[in-house]
């Protein structure tokens, strides 16, 4: 056990080595805060202050977290937009969640986050899993954006804002909700239409934050849904190998997506509006394990990997003491070491292209 801790700390010192340097050989950009939207890929604990089953709270969530404490973050440990709060300075410990009545002026001025785990941009998915909706959350940013004006005028709101790096991560919980485990929306659409309909929605959300003083945004493509190990276990439970059909599904809805974005952009004068794609470094983890250290990529390391996820996973559940090893942490989400993975590749694509922004 203990080479493989040390393994993994030695990643660790690579990986800040690694950021150390992009920092150095590139322009990285200064951001005002940081502002999160979306679902359980993102969320830091808004799901901890609403009447849901979908929570992350509690042990053995958390388990590698700063003083090991469950906060509501649906992984062992910090998210990526933690990570990236954190690289940038703008945080110590993660981005807040912005439900949480305790938050100081300077959590609303460095940036807070609104997603909820179990949304999608389809308002029927949240319909289901009785969260935060993204239309909800434009509202809670709304009521975020009167609070920022009230702490520090109308002219620095507009500044913050303006010059806040947008995390947008939603539309996995759309597919496997409405269309793959429980086929509502395959009723009434084709998974061609459902894609269209889901891009509509997101066109309309993203339009809504640039309305609101958002101009810095990143939105993240889906990861290959077909290898989540809860999607192995209903689809492939005896060979356990990914569900091609549904990966080719988010690879074509990825495409969609980045095709999409940057006419949005050019309808939105000063804006810039980038692509993530988590798809490809996720498929890579997957694909080539050893290469990154990792050992298990079919199940995720909370019980028996195979279905446990929010309720079902628990302070009875089993847990490998190093997380580090697995992809995903339950049977639906990444550890944090896959989440820093995911990090460098925004870090070094992503995060430099904002550089030529006017400073704020």
């Amino acid at each position: 056990m203990a080479p493989k801790v040390f393994l993994f700390s030695l990643f660790f010192l690579f990986f800040a080595l690694f950021l150390c340097n992009t920092t150095k050989s590139q322009s990285m950009p200064k951001f005002t805060s940081i502002l999160v939207f979306g679902d359980s890929t993102v969320d830091t604990g808004n799901n901890n202050y609403i009447f849901t089953l979908f929570k992350g709270n509690h042990i053995p969530y958390g388990k590698d977290y700063f003083n090991h404490v469950p906060t509501g973050r649906f992984s062992n440990g910090k998210l990526v937009p933690d990570i990236v709060a954190m690289l940038l300075k703008l945080k110590k410990y993660g981005v807040p969640p912005y439900l949480n009545s305790s938050l100081s002026e300077n959590d609303f001025r460095s940036g807070v986050c609104f997603a909820s785990g179990g949304s999608g941009y389809d308002d029927l998915t949240t319909s289901i899993s009785g969260v935060i909706s993204m239309r909800k959350q434009l509202e809670y940013f709304e009521e975020y954006l009167e609070k920022l004006r009230g702490f520090f005028g109308q002219k620095e709101k507009e500044r913050i804002v303006k010059g806040a790096l947008v995390i947008v991560s939603s539309g996995s919980n759309d597919f496997i909700f409405n269309f793959y485990d429980v086929p509502t929306r395959r009723i009434e659409f084709s998974m061609k239409e459902y894609q269209d309909f889901l891009l509509d929605k997101l066109q309309y959300f993203v339009k809504e934050l640039y309305e609101l003083g958002c101009r810095q945004i990143i939105v993240t493509g889906l990861p290959p849904i077909g290898c989540l190990p809860i999607q192995m276990t209903l689809k492939s439970p005896l060979h356990r190998t990914c569900i091609d059909k549904e990966n080719s599904d988010s690879q074509s809805y990825n495409k969609k997506l980045e095709e999409l974005l940057p006419h949005i952009q050019a309808q939105l004068p000063g804006s810039k509006i980038f692509y993530a794609d988590i798809y490809t470094s996720l498929s890579d983890l997957i694909t080539n394990p050893h290469e990154y250290g990792f050992e298990e990529t079919k199940r995720g390391c909370c019980g028996t990997g195979l279905l446990e996820a929010g309720p079902l996973c628990t302070k009875k559940s089993p847990v490998y003491s190093d997380a580090s090893q697995y992809v995903f942490f339950d049977s639906i989400h990444p550890t944090e070491s896959t989440y820093y993975h995911i990090t460098e590749y925004l870090v070094k694509e992503l995060l430099p292209k904002f550089s030529t922004i006017d400073s704020f």
